[in-house]
């Protein structure tokens, strides 16, 4: 079924899932439109992982829409969602570390191409299209010096660029990018916010992250959730001065900092 088109590459609406008797994300909706990093944040247990994993297909939701391109894609399954343009990162690194940096990203730009696992694991290396996704996502992420290093031997935010690079192989227009900034250094963060502002030229970005200095620094857009619950949206200066917010997240300090 096609959705209404509001100008958004995924637009969501009414997104619910319960757990029983436990409401984990409460009718949140959510727009994601090119050219924007579009933050979510709250503590944890606010629902940020759940709405996630919905969006990307992990899990069901409940009820509620979510519409790529205005088209309904709420039942689709994960596999199909990824092809369909929706890639993500994860909180924790999924990299194959003992293979190069280059067949990590071939092997996904492989699996998305060819989703029979007997495929995949035959062709991966003579694929000339995984292979040309694959250089290009890493030019892209900065990592074209690393081609052929041990994935699992790179720095901790050079693993997290691979992870990103991993996702654009897949050819996404929407990247659902889930705490990158974890556990970086000044330096290393400062490299992915640079990588950020450039994907978002042509790509839908939601970015889950705490780092609050840099979520305010790099998003177009902030929803804050509460017990699973959006309680304001709106641009980094409408969330700074949003009364709602400084008392239930940010606190005073963040608020007027």
């Amino acid at each position: 079924m096609a959705e209404a088109n509001t100008g958004a590459k995924l637009c969501v609406r009414g997104l619910t899932r319960r757990f029983g008797g436990l409401i984990a994300v409460n009718n949140v909706d959510l727009e994601l439109k090119v050219g924007e990093v579009h933050a979510v944040i709250g503590t944890n247990g606010a629902g940020k992982s759940t709405l996630i994993n919905m969006l990307s297909g992990e899990i069901a939701a409940s009820s509620g829409t979510i519409a790529l391109d205005g088209i309904d894609v709420t039942q689709m399954p994960q596999p199909r969602r990824a092809r369909a343009g929706i890639g993500r990162s994860y909180q924790r690194t999924t990299i194959f570390p003992e293979f190069s940096v280059l067949e990590n990203c071939r092997l996904t730009a492989q699996a998305q191409a060819h989703p029979r696992p007997w495929y995949f694991w035959q062709a991966s290396r003579n694929c000339t299209l995984s292979n040309e996704r694959a250089h290009a996502a890493l030019a892209r992420a900065g990592l074209t010096p690393h081609l052929n290093a041990q994935a699992g031997s790179l720095s901790h935010g050079a693993k997290r660029q691979l992870e990103v690079a991993m996702c654009l192989a897949t050819g996404p227009q929407v990247l659902l990018l889930d705490e990158p900034l974890a556990g970086m250094g000044a330096e290393e963060t400062e490299r992915m916010l640079g990588l950020l502002q450039e994907l978002k030229a042509g790509h839908a970005v939601l970015l889950v992250e705490h780092d609050m200095d840099a979520v305010f620094r790099i998003a177009d857009r902030i929803t804050v959730m509460v017990n699973g619950s959006v309680v304001a949206s709106g641009t980094p200066d409408e969330i700074r001065i949003d009364p709602v917010v400084r008392t239930a997240y940010l606190g005073e300090e963040q608020a007027h900092g």
